[in-house]
């Protein structure tokens, strides 16, 4: 023991390793539904290892958290700038609603029980469950002109009061959401989920490198027997089905196979291979005459590919609009994500600039769409590190610049310029998805190791003063950051419902994007068997990051004043 324990003092690099190698352990441990997730028990796993007195250098900290930030605002920014049309306004003034009232909630707790600025810091960020208060009003702190003594204790305690809050908080939301706030609205969440669902498209949510064995999408060979089809174009025909898209990719006319056109005709005991989805094969395949086994005929190119929507013109547009443009014949949609999450698909569901829609067709009609839409972005494990480094670079420079309100300095830190400008270069990527790929693996890299990483370290240097600082802090915190949690949510959901006049999913989706509490989104979904609240989620998501990450600095000048 003796050994290990020096070891880990004099190598701190593997004190770090060892904390989220049980931090990790510890998030994956399930009490019923519940867990306390992988940041939490990296913070945990920091502050028992911390114990032994491990110093690690406070630049290891910042470095991962930049990285961190910027990430954040990378995935996060084309829905940002969504959020400043007019059409999202709704959504835009619940999140600020939202977050405003967290903020001056755990002001006012923290100034009537007497909290320092360090404890009031991590009310904020574990109550709201924004890890990311904890750098940025660590680093407000480290500018205020008081003893080193006295700033160290306040740092140390911003982990105490987070660690606490955020079980009950997070704890809390995940179940006030789906059960108290359909109650708030009168509405039963169920039968307005199944309402709201019937019109949309399931997707099943499949474990990685696991494939469904249900095809959405078939391409079948049917013989011409029906003389209701001789001697008509394709176009005629394919236009027949009432509800449905069909498309014909291949004849076989006369022992020759010929790639047709829409004025191409249709002759008795002609081959045409069908592309459709595959009920409507079940249900319609018949009606063309019998089904054949012709291989070579069916051995058609299909292509599956993911394209960022950037052509400004169609942004806006729905999903039925777009069937009705040219270039979309032959192919289909299979999910449509927004900033990481998927959107359900229906005839309504508008695109948004740096959507990525996941397309499935014939290879030439698939490219020939994917250049209408804006730009493949085909498979790679490559990131843009020059996108990456000068993004952080440029961020952190415009973030060092100060302006005073009154005598308060204010500034952004070179983490709030990370992230403000991974905010910039996330909504530039979308727009020009040529360069600054970042794949998805090294997305959680950057976004979820470098948070843990961040937060590890956190835990390491708290450690020593961790169990004394939560004695000071007692029972009474855990009370606090219950009603912190809750009271702000009540607010949003009534605003939304009541003044906003929005829908009730999508005020239950919004409310746990502007908290950023994508585990309450999860239970939403689950209780209300749908996946519509996640229309909310996505431009509430993006601006309560950002919100809740500026009120680190602003509750510690409020706390100063």
């Amino acid at each position: 023991m003796a050994f290990l324990v020096q070891a880990l003092q004099n190598n701190p690099e593997l004190a770090i390793f060892l904390t989220l190698a049980i931090g990790f352990l510890i998030g994956r441990v399930k009490i019923g539904s519940f867990s306390l997730g992988i940041v939490v028990g990296t913070l945990l796993a920091g502050v028992l290892i911390g114990q032994l007195d491990i110093k690690i250098p406070a630049i290891v900290k910042t470095i991962f958290f930049d990285l961190f930030l910027f990430t954040t605002g990378y995935k996060v920014g084309p829905q940002f700038f969504r959020g400043l049309k007019r059409d999202a306004i709704p959504q835009v003034l619940l999140t600020i609603v939202l977050c405003v009232a967290c903020l001056l909630t755990a002001f006012c707790f923290a100034k009537l029980l007497h909290y320092d600025v360090g404890t009031a810091a991590g009310l904020l960020a574990g109550a709201f469950s924004e890890s990311t208060v904890i750098g940025t009003a660590g680093e407000a702190i480290q500018r205020l002109s008081i003893p080193e003594a006295q700033m160290t204790v306040l740092l140390n305690n911003i982990p105490v009061a987070y660690a606490v809050t955020y079980l009950v908080g997070t704890a809390s939301l995940v179940w006030f959401l789906p059960t108290i706030g359909p109650k708030l609205m009168g509405i039963d969440l169920r039968k307005e989920g199944q309402k709201a669902q019937a019109a949309v498209a399931q997707a099943t949510e499949l474990a990685f490198g696991v494939t469904s064995g249900a095809k959405l999408f078939d391409v079948r060979a049917y013989r011409v027997t029906n003389p209701d089809f001789f001697d008509k174009s394709v176009a005629q025909l394919e236009a027949l089905p009432q509800g449905s898209r069909v498309f014909i990719t291949r004849i076989r006319q006369g022992g020759e196979i010929i790639e047709p056109f829409p004025g191409s005709v249709i002759r008795k005991d002609d081959v045409v291979a069908v592309l459709a989805r595959q009920e409507t094969h079940v249900r319609g395949g018949a009606v063309i005459g019998p089904e054949v086994d012709d291989k070579s005929l069916l051995d058609v190119p299909i292509e599956v590919l993911d394209v960022v929507v950037t052509r400004r013109r169609l942004a806006g547009k729905t999903l039925a609009e777009l069937t009705q443009l040219g270039f979309a014949r032959g192919v289909f949609l299979r999910k449509l994500t927004r900033a990481g999450l998927e959107i359900p698909i229906e005839a309504g569901t508008r695109i948004d600039g740096g959507d990525v829609l996941y397309l499935i067709g014939t290879k030439l009609e698939v490219e020939k769409a994917a250049k209408e839409l804006g730009y493949p972005d085909r498979q790679t494990s490559a990131t843009d590190m020059v996108f990456v480094g000068t993004g952080i670079v440029l961020g952190g420079l415009i973030g060092l610049l100060s302006f005073n309100v009154g005598n308060i300095p204010l500034t952004l830190t070179a983490s709030g310029g990370a992230l403000v400008m991974g905010l910039f270069f996330g909504w530039l990527r979308s727009m020009y998805p040529f360069f600054g790929r970042i794949p998805e693996p090294a997305i959680w890299i950057f976004d979820t190791l470098g948070l843990c990483l961040f937060i590890g370290v956190v835990g390491l240097n708290a450690g020593p003063s961790f169990v004394s600082g939560l004695q000071q802090t007692g029972l009474s915190l855990v009370a606090v950051g219950l009603v912190s949690a809750l009271l702000p949510h009540t607010v949003g959901i009534l605003f939304g419902r009541y003044v906003l006049k929005m829908n009730p999913l999508v005020v239950l989706g919004a409310c746990a994007g502007a908290g950023t509490i994508t585990a309450a989104l999860r239970a939403i979904q689950d209780e209300s068997q749908s996946n519509v609240p996640a229309l909310g989620y996505t431009v509430p998501y993006a601006i309560g990051n950002i919100l809740l990450t500026a009120w680190g600095p602003v509750i510690v000048t409020l706390m100063t004043l």
